[in-house]
């Protein structure tokens, strides 16, 4: 059962007890990320969540890490667009030390100017090394493109010119604006004592301040298709395509997670079976979505001989003019529903992976779902409901795209922009 507090000092958290396993996962969420970054300061989120790693008046970087290895727990942190979470994972009798350590690096890291240079060294070379991956590198510049006009758009990494700008005095006021207890959500799930937990929390980030201005809703957006060619040392083409679709809170979400699977979420989806099965075109083809607050995308990814782009370009074309034609079918609808639904019980086990979903539902859409309620939402999808979300995604002329290849690609002429 989900559980939600919200404590005197303004934080809220969200708690989900498993009483049949031994561990827990408890998670730091911060609502704030790449889109609440300037162009000048690009980068500082995902920096700064480095940073928080490297030391306290109280541990150093090495004494952060040990002091969780020792417990037996498993530490680390992720940014996002909108979000950023410190998390760990340990036995249940250890829950409290854990936090202890993650309080400490949020409340009191030094932000040091000589761990500060190693630092950006070593997020230069992560840059590089995502770079490297023509898959990564692909989608990240097709996001950025499409969502040039938005703050979606922002790199979540930056690059090494604007880490460079990035000193201790930049990064201390960073935290300061965007680190209060208003945009701090904590998220538990496993084996707990929910009193005790909250009871924890109650007196920690007194040193923040209680509120910040919140971002301006970003309605209207510009968006213009575009399609760019990137030249690599690679073999394979790397093919993106992608189109806005939903947000956080469209009411289509089950809907087109559902769709979502039918395109290409399996080994039985339409892309899968026409582009691989066949047309013998690719290895891999997949599908997938990603909502945020204001907006959210669907994309198209394969990875593809490059004389084989166009090929595969118009085999998406074929699906998504299907899709525009005709209805999914009953079968394919309970097919896509019963494997989403399995999906999300086999979740339902892992202590993190509720920590995560927890988490994030409740800091960006201020409620985390119940097994009910995601049983209902699947349940309630209808052939009528899957015709309606697929008006978002079938109409190929407002896709985007971007090729990572060996060679450069027309893929303006491909796609016809």
């Amino acid at each position: 059962m989900i559980s939600y507090r919200k404590l005197s000092n303004g934080v809220r958290v969200v708690m989900e007890e498993m009483p049949q396993v031994n561990s827990a996962a408890l998670g730091i969420w911060v609502k704030t990320g790449a889109v609440n970054e300037t162009e000048e300061i690009s980068g500082i989120s995902h920096f700064t969540e480095h940073m928080m790693f490297k030391g306290t008046p109280t541990r150093d970087a090495l004494h952060i890490s040990s002091d969780i290895d020792k417990i037996g727990g498993q530490m680390n942190a992720m940014t996002g667009k909108e979000a950023t979470c410190y998390y760990v994972k340990c036995t249940s009798s250890h829950l409290k030390e854990s936090a202890d350590v993650l309080t400490d690096m949020l409340e009191n890291s030094l932000f040091d100017q000589t761990e500060m240079n190693r630092e950006r060294n070593v997020i230069c070379e992560e840059i590089k090394m995502g770079e490297d991956d023509p898959e990564d590198y692909c989608h990240e510049k097709l996001i950025n493109g499409m969502f040039k006009h938005s703050r979606l758009g922002n790199s979540i990494e930056g690059t090494p010119e604007t880490l460079q700008g990035i000193d201790h005095d930049v990064m201390a006021k960073y935290v300061h604006d965007q680190y209060v207890r208003d945009s701090i959500a904590i998220s538990v799930a496993g084996k707990f004592d929910p009193d005790e937990v909250c009871s924890y929390f109650e007196g920690k980030f007194s040193n923040m301040d209680q509120s910040k201005e919140e971002l301006e809703n970003e309605k209207d957006i510009l968006y213009v298709p575009e399609a760019d060619s990137y030249v690599k040392d690679v073999k394979q083409a790397q093919l993106c395509l992608a189109v806005p679709a939903i947000n956080l809170k469209d009411p289509r979400s089950y809907s087109f997670q559902i769709l979502n699977n039918i395109m290409g979420g399996s080994m039985s989806s339409r892309m899968f079976q026409n582009i691989r099965e066949q047309k013998g075109l690719a290895y891999a083809i997949y599908t997938g979505f990603s909502a945020a607050i204001d907006s959210g995308y669907f994309e198209i990814s394969a990875g593809v001989s490059p004389n084989n782009v166009k090929g595969t370009i118009d085999g998406i074309r074929e699906e998504l003019d299907r899709l525009r034609d005709t209805s999914v079918s009953q079968e394919e609808l309970d097919s896509s529903r019963e494997q989403l639904k399995a999906s999300y019980i086999y979740s339902q086990e892992s202590t993190a992976a509720r920590m995560h979903v927890n988490g994030r539902n409740f800091l960006l859409e201020g409620h985390a779902f119940n097994y009910d309620e995601v049983m209902d939402g699947f349940n309630s999808v209808t052939v009528e409901s899957v015709d309606e979300a697929k008006s978002l995604i079938c109409d190929f002329s407002r896709y985007s795209a971007a090729v990572v290849s060996g060679e450069d690609i027309d893929i303006k002429g491909m796609m016809a922009l």
